[in-house]
């Protein structure tokens, strides 16, 4: 079966729209991720070899490293997404007639849930790190392409907020109260800190086009 990165955009999307549970939201989040990354990665390759960006080749360099690591990690998580849904919902699935069912039943269910809320909290710390590496891209990037820093750090901002609400929905479900407060509190800690960024570096690239 091919995988979901190595279809068409137009395929993915008919998917994404069909009655179909995945891909869903998830892995739409690790797209808009790996588009922001893939962003970033853009404004460096265009600003790399400029002799009017000399003083920044380095920096743009290990940029693009980081962003292109990112990308890749995003892409891998399309696909986790969607095995992290459907191992909750073979949980769902499992034989539920003896109490010894309903048991086993709901220890794979909870098991899964933590399972499945592991990439959406991976994809929010990923989308996190892209913020600040297109703020970076965007302060010392070629000029010409900074409204694509801009649209990096939407797009970012976009998974970072869409993989939150998957987090959500999973701890909502998770009894062990214990381990969706901590996950919970290591989601906000990321939002509190992403979210005074992201209006910073917006308004920074507006104010260079206008």
């Amino acid at each position: 079966m091919t995988e979901i990165k190595d279809k068409s955009i137009q395929l993915f999307l008919e998917e994404l729209a069909s009655h179909r549970a995945t891909p869903g939201g998830g892995s739409a989040a690790a797209v808009m991720g790996a588009t922001a990354a893939a962003l970033t990665s853009m404004v460096c390759n265009l600003t790399i070899g400029k002799p009017k960006y000399s003083a920044v080749e380095s920096d743009m360099k290990a940029l693009l490293v980081k962003s292109e690591a990112l990308r890749e990690n995003f892409t891998a998580m399309i696909k986790a997404d969607v095995e992290g849904f459907n191992q909750v919902m073979q949980a769902y699935g499992l034989p539920k007639e003896s109490e010894q069912d309903k048991v086993r039943r709901t220890l794979a269910i909870q098991a899964a849930l933590k399972e499945a809320t592991v990439v959406p909290l991976a994809c929010a710390k990923a989308s996190a790190e892209v913020i600040l590496l297109s703020q970076e891209a965007a302060l010392k990037g070629n000029s010409n392409v900074v409204t694509d820093a801009g649209v990096s750090v939407v797009s970012a901002h976009a998974a970072l907020k869409s993989s939150a609400l998957n987090v959500y929905i999973n701890v909502g479900s998770i009894s062990d109260k214990e381990y969706g407060a901590e996950t919970l509190a290591e989601l906000e800690q990321v939002l509190a800190k992403a979210e005074v960024s992201v209006e910073d570096i917006y308004q920074s690239v507006k104010r260079q086009l206008l």
